[in-house]
């Protein structure tokens, strides 16, 4: 062979070799970059709690959060009277105490006649208050318990400014103790005609079923009173969203086990649910609960590819 021919032989080498090595650049640099998708065997994501549910029509509710005021209901509280003037010999409840009707509360002497009576409980209920004491002389007409039916409470809600104008009597509502985060459905009974002078408020009352006790009067409540229900084409619940690179997104499962990232464009919002506007379909299955361990997983893929 010719050297001529050596040198273009050699060359023809070099160049086959840099473009071999360039094409396994371009091909690393299309496997780099942030991944969408992962994969969660079917077990393992029910193991997980993961669940989808198809995207579909569904309502956004107009809403209004307000504060409230737990209160006996009117006509179920009794004051406990003494009915003769005398001190009192005997005690049998204390505050707090729950009572039947006709129950012993206290016994008396009457200075009157000089013999003993009884005072009972005129309701069933809750002691609330006692103001009475062993030994004590007590007058005639003089309140000694008080006692409330407490198996149904009112929540007075507070209304502020323009909202007044939107609740009405007849609207659901959702009451949430402060305490321990649990709810009560109830429906909105009626709007006060007055204004609360201390708030300068205005009054909306519902009733709410008080069966364990835990609804205290004088406690604080929130509440979430449903005004209105727009029908719109999509909706996901709240659990469905997440956020990645500064932008909404939801979780699709494609076939039994690929989970991808979807951008997508929120509309209204409720307590519940989220409008979707653009990058979603109906049918599609999204998931609607652990949708923050499918994001994990994404996210842990990118940072061992890359």
């Amino acid at each position: 062979m010719t050297l001529a021919a050596m040198l273009v032989a050699c060359t023809g080498a070099k160049e086959d070799t840099e473009r071999g090595e360039t094409a396994a650049a371009h091909e690393d640099e299309e496997h780099e970059g942030p991944s969408d998708r992962t994969a969660i065997p079917a077990k393992t994501a029910m193991e997980a709690g993961i669940r989808v549910a198809p995207a579909g029509r569904g309502e956004i509710a107009d809403e209004h959060e307000v504060q409230g005021l737990l209160t006996p209901v009117e006509g179920r509280i009794a004051q406990v009277m003494a009915r003769f003037p005398g001190p009192i010999r005997a005690l049998g409840v204390n505050v707090g105490d729950r009572v039947r009707a006709g129950q012993p509360l206290a016994t008396i002497e009457s200075n009157l006649s000089l013999t003993t009576y009884t005072v009972t409980a005129p309701i069933s209920g809750v002691v609330l208050s006692r103001n009475a004491a062993l030994g004590a002389v007590t007058g005639e007409g003089t309140a000694l318990f008080e006692i409330a039916d407490l198996s149904q409470v009112w929540v007075d809600l507070h209304v502020f400014g323009a909202d007044a104008q939107h609740i009405r009597a007849g609207v659901p509502v959702t009451v949430t103790r402060l305490s321990d985060g649990v709810t009560a459905e109830t429906t909105l009974e009626r709007v006060l005609p007055g204004t609360a002078t201390a708030s300068q408020s205005t009054v909306a009352r519902a009733t709410i079923e008080n069966a364990d006790g835990l609804w205290r009067p004088g406690s604080a409540v929130k509440a979430r009173v449903t005004v209105d229900r727009q029908p719109v084409a999509l909706v996901v619940p709240l659990t469905a969203l997440q956020s990645a690179d500064e932008q909404d997104v939801v979780y699709v499962r494609e076939g039994s086990d690929t989970y991808r990232v979807r951008p997508v464009k929120v509309g209204r919002r409720d307590a519940l649910r989220a409008e979707i506007l653009a990058g979603l379909k109906p049918g599609e299955q999204v998931v609607v609960e652990q949708s923050f361990l499918v994001k994990a997983d994404i996210e842990k893929s990118t940072v061992e590819e890359e």
